[in-house]
């Protein structure tokens, strides 16, 4: 390598640590390997603009995927705009069909360019990639190219049409993130699971109930919970009882919200007890609420990965006797509109405190469960 090529390589490495907090940095080296100055500076540029961490994280995987695909198919980086064949040769390498591929191996991703894919680590798939994939990276190469000040062929009728004759060869069924929905009556066996009162089984019973009470929190937003986000609210008066403790989290910035949005759920009652128990237990009393635990008891200074939370609920569905596949972190986001539904809370209600900002997307949950116990479904019952 030349000197030249080793100094612009060391400037986008530092680079890349002025912005190490929003971005995947144990492949810094890497990403500084496979982006151009500018790729950098346009993610520096955003990183200054308040773009959203995880927005930011997925589109420079998307970012660093096109350019390593680039690299391995044509030899060299993402022009800028990408021509119209390009793109052609993008759908053509990530949607095809697996029964041409037998009779015809050079359909679909050329072996050579899957195996340097594979070695990278870019590529852990076999067969084709799913269609909304491959149309979330050319929406992020799309947007791109649109904040360098350039047109795109992204909505020429020979692309469209490529993707959607692609998917028709191509069918598959459509899974949701989680098969099933964490409801009430399945939450309830994944927190027996948590009963010797160890450390870990008070952290899982938290992360459970905080999640899926709170209005079925995201991962990455229970895993990125910091202590600095909760503020402890006046009791809740209870007829007979004792007030009911209650706390408000301050989620800032979501996935859906506005720049400049402050968006606020509330936790009353169990859920509450079960995140004091944890914090005491913890002893935290600042920064990230939610950390790993090593095999020896220490809890680590850092967050948990968002990936944990769907391992975490995973393990305690297998725990608690349940097929561990049919479970994730996903479910207990579904599983709170379900249970909203199964318990006759009006949607817009239950929308409050889950933050979604689409009703058509709430209610698919939601009447998927009044459709299953409602009239029309018990016609001959």
């Amino acid at each position: 390598m030349t000197e030249a090529h080793d100094r612009a390589l060391d400037r986008r490495v530092q680079d890349l640590d002025t912005i190490a907090s929003v971005l995947p940095m144990e492949r810094r080296d890497e990403l500084a390997e496979l982006l151009t100055d500018q790729d950098v500076e346009t993610l520096r540029h955003l990183v200054n603009e308040g773009m959203g961490a995880n927005t930011l994280r997925a589109l420079t995987s998307d970012l660093a995927y096109l350019q390593a695909w680039s690299l391995a198919s044509t030899g060299i980086s993402l022009p800028w705009p990408a021509p119209k064949a390009l793109l052609l040769k993008f759908v053509a390498h990530h949607l095809w069909d697996p029964e041409k591929r037998l009779t015809d191996p050079g359909h679909g991703m050329p072996s050579d360019v899957e195996e340097k894919l594979r070695i990278q680590g870019f590529l852990r798939t076999v067969g084709p990639h799913a269609p909304d994939t491959v149309r979330r990276r050319l929406a992020t190469w799309s947007t791109l190219t649109k904040w360098r000040g350039l047109q795109g062929a992204f909505t020429s009728p020979a692309l469209k049409s490529a993707i959607r004759l692609a998917i028709r060869a191509t069918p598959r069924p459509k899974k949701r993130k989680s098969a099933k929905a964490v409801t009430g009556d399945v939450l309830s066996k994944l927190i027996a699971t948590c009963r010797t009162g160890s450390l870990r089984d008070v952290r899982d019973k938290a992360i459970l109930m905080v999640a899926f009470a709170s209005g079925g929190r995201r991962r990455s937003e229970v895993a990125g919970l910091r202590k600095e986000q909760l503020t402890p609210e006046a009791p809740i008066p209870v007829d007979g009882s004792s007030p009911l403790p209650s706390l408000s989290i301050h989620l800032g910035r979501t996935k859906t919200s506005g720049a400049d949005s402050d968006e606020v759920v509330y936790l009353t009652g169990r859920p509450v007890d079960a995140l004091n128990a944890w914090l005491k237990a913890g002893r935290i009393d600042k920064g990230s609420v939610f950390r790993a635990i090593d095999r020896w008891g220490n809890i680590s200074n850092r967050a948990l990965d968002p990936k944990a939370i769907s391992d975490i609920v995973k393990q305690r569905a297998a725990m608690a006797g349940l097929d561990p596949t049919e479970f994730s972190a996903h479910g207990l986001r579904s599983g709170y509109l379900t249970e909203a539904a199964n318990r006759g809370i009006p949607l817009p209600e239950a929308m409050e405190q889950s933050r979604h900002r689409s009703v058509q997307q709430a209610s698919e949950y939601y009447n998927s469960a009044q459709r299953r116990s409602g009239r029309a479904a018990r016609m001959l019952d």
